[in-house]
């Protein structure tokens, strides 16, 4: 049965949250639908919050598709430029400086994929720089994706990140999956993998994600490793899948 998106993390804590929040990651890590979700626990929380959609490099799998799921959990939605059309590269949009400008307001970062992606950040690092310490980039992780399989990999893909975006990383977010395969175990098996990582990149591993349905009992709002768990309510589909 599926659960409203906004009632799924009420017990999801952090103890670190900052006014923006950019998340970015190698291809097929689950950072757009990370960014709903977090978005629509920020909102449900009470927060007026927006979700810009950053990413211009893949065109089939954006924040933006999910913008139905966002508007009824009271996220604004501030997406690029023919996004959701089929126009293959959309522009970054100018509404994108509101979140900077507005400190009443919570703000969620999408950006793209790949070191190219990253590069968007780039461009906003003036604006980035001069909210800190109001802003935390992490990098979404799933070690069972290419690039990012080991340690040696993820640290070397943080690095290009981070490179790319011209500024460093806040931390990294574990999101374990296999696509639809959403076992919540999966995140116990993996986890020597990104603790390893992270203790190389010296960043903490700041939460992690899995599938609602997916998620055993016990573990409530906290993973056996004592992260923040964000529960995941798909919102975003491939074209095949709908």
């Amino acid at each position: 049965m599926a659960h409203p998106i906004h009632s799924l993390n009420q017990r999801f804590q952090l103890p670190d949250l900052r006014r923006i929040t950019l998340f970015l990651g190698a291809y097929g890590s689950g950072k757009s639908e990370i960014s709903v979700n977090f978005a629509c626990w920020l909102a449900s929380a009470g927060k007026a919050t927006t979700l810009a959609d950053l990413d211009i490099i893949n065109p089939y799998f954006r924040s933006a598709d999910a913008r139905t799921t966002l508007e009824t959990a009271g996220v604004r939605l501030i997406s690029p430029m023919y996004a959701g059309t089929n126009v293959d590269v959309p522009a970054v949009p100018g509404a994108i400086f509101s979140v900077f400008d507005d400190p009443s307001r919570m703000a969620v970062l999408d950006i793209g994929g790949e070191d190219l992606g990253a590069r968007v950040i780039a461009s906003l690092r003036p604006r980035l720089q001069a909210v800190n310490p109001a802003a935390a980039l992490y990098m979404v992780v799933n070690p069972y994706r290419p690039f990012t399989e080991t340690a040696d990999r993820i640290v070397e893909t943080a690095r290009a990140l981070a490179g790319a975006a011209g500024l460093p990383l806040s931390g990294l977010v574990h999101n374990a999956n296999l696509l639809e395969q959403g076992d919540a175990a999966l995140l116990t098996t993996s986890w020597p993998i990104i603790q390893e990582a992270a203790r190389r990149l010296d960043l903490p591993v700041v939460f992690a994600a899995a599938l609602h349905e997916a998620i055993p009992a016990g573990w409530n709002s906290k993973t056996p490793q004592g992260l923040p768990l964000l529960h995941l309510q798909r919102s975003i589909w491939y074209p095949d899948q709908l």
